[in-house]
C-alpha cells in the first residue's frame, strides 16, 4: 500500500510555504531533506554550472513504490503527516509536500527510484508541461533525481540568478549544514566533476566537522554535552583563543534540522562573556535535543527559523552548558622550554644583529615647541617587540632614531618580515614623515603660541600645554585618521608585502563567494587573495601594516562585511576597507609609546588639522585654564 497522501485543502493551507524554488541551494536543500528523511546512510549530491543546468541528489533509502511516484509531484503530497494533529510533532525535515511540485514546474525532472521489496524500479520524467514518462527501470534500491534547466521557462526569474560561482556555493553551504546534522549520513559532494566534499557517515559529529571545516578549526574546538530540565545539548564550540570576528561560524541544529536562533546565540555570547575580547564571536556546532511538542518548525518558509513554547530551557542548557565545557577543557596554555637551554645559558637569538642609535637630529623628529627628549645612554638597550635586534647607542645611521627602526632599515633585521617590526617602524616613519618637512621657527613666526607635552594620561590620551590651555589627543583615533587618509590617497597596494608563507583562512560558504567575487576590490585594499578551493582562501599578500596576528582576523572581517553588504556600491567598499585596515594598524590605547612618538603624532595632528577618526569620534577636545581654575574656585 502506498504511503503518500494529498493532504485536504484545511491542512494544505496551516502549513503553505506561500513562496516556490528560488535558486539551485533551495531544490538542492528540499531534495536533501528528502534523501535523509527517508532514512539514506549515504547521500551523493553533484551540481554542474552552480546547479543552473544540472543538480543530481542520489540517496540509498527507502525509496518511492510505483504507485506513489505520480502522487509525488503534486502539491501537498507528503508521506510525513497525515493530518492537523500531526504538526504538532513534527519530527522530519520536509513536511509540507511543496519541493517536487515546485522543482518540476520550472525545471526538467528525471526520477529513478526503487523500494527494496520491488524487483524493477520506475523511470519518471516530469518537466513545467507535466508527466512525459513513467516506466519501468533497472537500478539500485533508493532514489536518484536529476534536474536539469533550472528556470527554462522563467526566464525572468532566470536572469536574477547570480554568476555559476556564487549559486554553486551556496549549495554547497546546504551540503554542509546538512552533513553537520546528520553525521550518521556519508555525504558526498561533487561539483562540475570534482569532489570537494565526503563525510565518512561514522556517527561522529568530529569527523564531520573535520571534513566539513578543516584540521585548523576542529583543533581549535572544545566538546559541550550537557542535559538540563529535559532538553540536551552536545557538540563543540571554539577555544577562545580560536574566536571570530563575526558569528557566521555559530551552527545550531534544533532535533537534526539546521536554524537561526538569536536563543541560542545570545546563550553562547553570555557563556563567553570575559573569556573574550570586544569584537570577537565564538564560533560552534552545537546540537540541541528539545520535545517535539514544544518547538515550532512551521513559522517561516525556508524552516530556517523556529519558535519555542519556552526559551529559558533552551537558553539555560546552552548557556550552563558551554560554561561547564569553558571551565573544564579550555585551560590555561602553557610554553614548554628545552631544560638544557633552562639551565646552561639564556636563549640568545644566533648572529643577532647590532643596531645602535645616534642621537635624535631636532628637525627631522618634533617641532622645536616641544621639550627635546634626550638621547639614550650608550650602551642602553632596546626591544623592538618581538625582534631579534639588540638596539645599543651611536650604532646606527642617521636616518634611524631612537624611537625605533626606520622602514628602509627594516630588511637589516634578522627576520624581515617580522611584522612587529613593520608594525613599529611603519609607525615612527608615518608619525614623523611630516615633521620632518614642517618649516622650522624664524623670526617671522617666533611669536606662535608655545606647546608643552606635558605626557601621556592612562596610555591612551597625549596631553599638552598649548598657551592658557591643556589639549587631549586621542592617540588611536589620531593615528588611524591619517593612516586612513594615507590609505585614500596613496591605495593600500603601496602598502601590500608579499607574504613568506600564504595564510590560509576558512570562511563560511557566503562570505566566501563574496570574496571571490571581489578579488579585485581586496586587491585594492592591500590583500591579495586566490581560492583554495572548499571555503579556503589564500592571502598572499597583505599590508604592510598588520601584524601576522591580524591577517586572518581582517580577512575573516572583511569577508563577513562583503557578504552582508552585496548591494554597497563599490567605492563605499574600499573605504570601509581602508577603514579596517586603518584602525587594526593604528597604535593601539595601551600601546607604549616614546615621548618622541607623542610628540611627533600631536604635532601632526594639529599640521594636518585633524579633527575625528574615520568612525566619527572626536580625536581630541581643549580644556580651558579659566574653566579649570573655576573647578578649583581661584576664579568665579
Amino acid at each position: 500500500m502506498g504511503k503518500i497522501n494529498v493532504l485536504d485543502k484545511h491542512v494544505a493551507e496551516l502549513i503553505a510555504a506561500g513562496e516556490v524554488v528560488e535558486r539551485p541551494a533551495s531544490a538542492a536543500k528540499e531534495l536533501v531533506e528528502n534523501a535523509v528523511d527517508a532514512g539514506a546512510s549515504g547521500v551523493t549530491v553533484e551540481i554542474r554550472n552552480g546547479g543552473t543546468t544540472f543538480l543530481r541528489v542520489a540517496d540509498d533509502g527507502c525509496g518511492i513504490v510505483r504507485e506513489d511516484v505520480p502522487l509525488a509531484f503534486l502539491r501537498h503530497a507528503t508521506s510525513k503527516i497525515a493530518g492537523r494533529d500531526d504538526l504538532d510533532c513534527i519530527a522530519t525535515l520536509g513536511f509540507r509536500g511543496e519541493a517536487l511540485a515546485s522543482i518540476a514546474a520550472v525545471a526538467h525532472v528525471e526520477l529513478l527510484t526503487r523500494t527494496a521489496k520491488e524487483l524493477a524500479g520506475t523511470h519518471y520524467v516530469i518537466d513545467g508541461e507535466g508527466e512525459q514518462t513513467c516506466e519501468d527501470a533497472g537500478c539500485p534500491h533508493g532514489t536518484t533525481i536529476v534536474v536539469r534547466d533550472l528556470f527554462y521557462n522563467t526566464p525572468a526569474r532566470m536572469k536574477f540568478l547570480k554568476k555559476d560561482v556564487t549559486e554553486g556555493n551556496a549549495v554547497a553551504a546546504v551540503v554542509d549544514k546538512t552533513a553537520l546534522s546528520h553525521p550518521e549520513v556519508s555525504f558526498r559532494f561533487l561539483r562540475d566533476g570534482k569532489e570537494t566534499l565526503h563525510t565518512p557517515g561514522d556517527g561522529k559529529l568530529k569527523s564531520a566537522i573535520y571534513a566539513v571545516y578543516g584540521r585548523e578549526f576542529t583543533a581549535g574546538l572544545i566538546p559541550v554535552k550537557y542535559e538540563l530540565n529535559g532538553v540536551k545539548l552536545s557538540g563543540f564550540v571554539s577555544k577562545p583563543s580560536a574566536a571570530r570576528p563575526n558569528r557566521s561560524m555559530q551552527n545550531f541544529f534544533i532535533n537534526g534540522r539546521y536554524v537561526r536562533t538569536r536563543t541560542a546565540s545570545v546563550a553562547l555570547q553570555e557563556a563567553f562573556k570575559g573569556s573574550l575580547m570586544v569584537g570577537k564571536h565564538p564560533a560552534c556546532v552545537l546540537h540541541i535535543e528539545i520535545p517535539l511538542g514544544t518547538v515550532d518548525v512551521n513559522v517561516h518558509p525556508t524552516k530556517m527559523e523556529v519558535r519555542f513554547l519556552n526559551e529559558k530551557p533552551v537558553f539555560d542548557v546552552v548557556y550552563h552548558g558551554v560554561k561547564t565545557a569553558l571551565n573544564r577543557e579550555d585551560t590555561t596554555p602553557v610554553i614548554a622550554l628545552p631544560r638544557e637551554e633552562r639551565i646552561s645559558r639564556p636563549i640568545q637569538p644566533e648572529n643577532p644583529v647590532q643596531i645602535r642609535l645616534s642621537p635624535i637630529k631636532e628637525s627631522a623628529s618634533v617641532s622645536t615647541h616641544f621639550p627635546q627628549v634626550p638621547p639614550p645612554a650608550k650602551g642602553r638597550s632596546y626591544s623592538l617587540h618581538d625582534s631579534a635586534c639588540d638596539i645599543e647607542a651611536d650604532d646606527l645611521p642617521d636616518t634611524v632614531s631612537s624611537a625605533g627602526c626606520d622602514v628602509k632599515e627594516e630588511s637589516r633585521c634578522e627576520n624581515p618580515t617580522d611584522s612587529a617590526d613593520r608594525a613599529e617602524a611603519l609607525f615612527v616613519s608615518s608619525v614623523r614623515e611630516d615633521a620632518a618637512d614642517a618649516p622650522q621657527p624664524t623670526d617671522g613666526n617666533a611669536q606662535e603660541i608655545p606647546e608643552r607635552l606635558i605626557g601621556e594620561a592612562f596610555g591612551t590620551y597625549i596631553v599638552l600645554e598649548r598657551g592658557d590651555s591643556l589639549v587631549f589627543v586621542d592617540k588611536h583615533a589620531a593615528h588611524e585618521r591619517m593612516l586612513y587618509e594615507k590609505l585614500k590617497k596613496d591605495g593600500g597596494e603601496t602598502f601590500s608585502q608579499l607574504l613568506l608563507e600564504p595564510i590560509p583562512v576558512m570562511l563560511e560558504k557566503n562570505e566566501y563567494s563574496a570574496v571571490l567575487a571581489s578579488l579585485d576590490l581586496c586587491r585594492q585594499a592591500g590583500f591579495e587573495l586566490e581560492d583554495f578551493g572548499g571555503g579556503t582562501v589564500l592571502v598572499r599578500s597583505a599590508p604592510m601594516v598588520l601584524e601576522n596576528g591580524d591577517v586572518s582576523a581582517a580577512v575573516m572581517e572583511i569577508a563577513g562585511y562583503l557578504a552582508a553588504n552585496k548591494s554597497d556600491l563599490t567605492i563605499r567598499k574600499v573605504d570601509w576597507l581602508y577603514h579596517n585596515i586603518a584602525c587594526r594598524a593604528a597604535v593601539k590605547a595601551g600601546d607604549d609609546t616614546s615621548p618622541t612618538e607623542l610628540a611627533a603624532l600631536a604635532r601632526r595632528v594639529e599640521q594636518e588639522d585633524v579633527r575625528y577618526c574615520p568612525h566619527g569620534r572626536p580625536v581630541s577636545f581643549l580644556l580651558r585654564r579659566k574653566d579649570l581654575e573655576r573647578q578649583f574656585g581661584r576664579i568665579q
